[in-house]
């Protein structure tokens, strides 16, 4: 099944990914149906694990969003693990240097591109099957988006770009912020963020590649597809349940 967000990619489309932080496969299920382009199951902040993510794939498997995973880290095991469970794209935080984002390559690709352990005990099934097989078509549907987040990566950023195989970067915000030494926080608007922003659109707007950022409210969202970015996150799981809550309250109370 070929990736839809790589799709949409190639018709010049934003797309707009949702956010699980909850290990559930029912709330899962809830914000599938809400009509994301793709779905990210989050195994570094959230209160997720690998078999709560299993969970939330089966769960989200009736609806038509793209199944992905921000790793808790860059490491092999895990990348791949992920991936035998069906991911579609792999978002892995702090990648700094080109040697970070070479080897986060290596371990979301088969050989001869990457050194990726054969087993695709679910993906296999339910994950990317065509008449090749899998892992024909694996090293080509799987998005691949190392995090930009600290200065170190700003200031390596060309030389993570053209590293094969890198399809977008996600910015993280937060943790750019604070490694600028601001206040981390997701709808940024400081100047010299905004020039980061720029200079990420631009530089992988030059080689094919897609810029992506995690956002907290849907108008700073809008805000930045209008700048230029092609995937968009807005806030998670947790954040609309507490959101909606507390305006309920408050508009009761009031």
């Amino acid at each position: 099944m070929p990736n839809k967000l790589k799709q949409a990619w190639s018709q010049g489309k934003a797309t707009i990914n949702g956010w699980l932080a909850i290990p559930n496969g029912f709330s899962a299920e809830v914000m599938a149906q809400a009509g994301w382009d793709s779905v990210t199951v989050d195994l570094q902040h959230g209160v997720q694990d690998y078999m709560s993510m299993v969970g939330c794939f089966q769960a989200m498997a009736a609806h038509p969003v793209v199944p992905m995973v921000r790793v808790p880290w860059n490491e092999p095991g895990i990348i791949g693990k992920v991936l035998d469970a069906g991911a579609y794209g792999i978002i892995c935080p702090m990648i700094n240097t080109p040697e970070e984002a070479r080897n986060f390559i290596s371990y979301c690709k088969y050989p001869p591109k990457g050194a990726r352990s054969n087993g695709p005990i679910r993906a296999g099934i339910y994950g990317t099957v065509t008449a090749g097989g899998y892992q024909s078509t694996a090293n080509d549907e799987i998005v691949c988006l190392p995090m930009i987040e600290t200065q170190q990566a700003v200031d390596n950023l060309g030389a993570i770009l053209d590293v094969e195989g890198i399809d977008a970067v996600y910015i993280g915000p937060s943790d750019l912020g604070f490694s600028m030494g601001l206040v981390p926080k997701l709808d940024r608007d400081e100047p010299e963020v905004m020039k980061i922003y720029e200079t990420i659109i631009a530089e992988t707007g030059k080689r094919g590649q897609k810029a992506c950022v995690h956002c907290l409210t849907p108008d700073y969202a809008r805000r930045m597809i209008d700048m230029g970015f092609s995937l968009v996150t807005i806030n998670n799981d947790s954040g609309f349940i507490l959101s909606g809550a507390s305006a309920a309250l408050k508009t009761v109370r009031a």
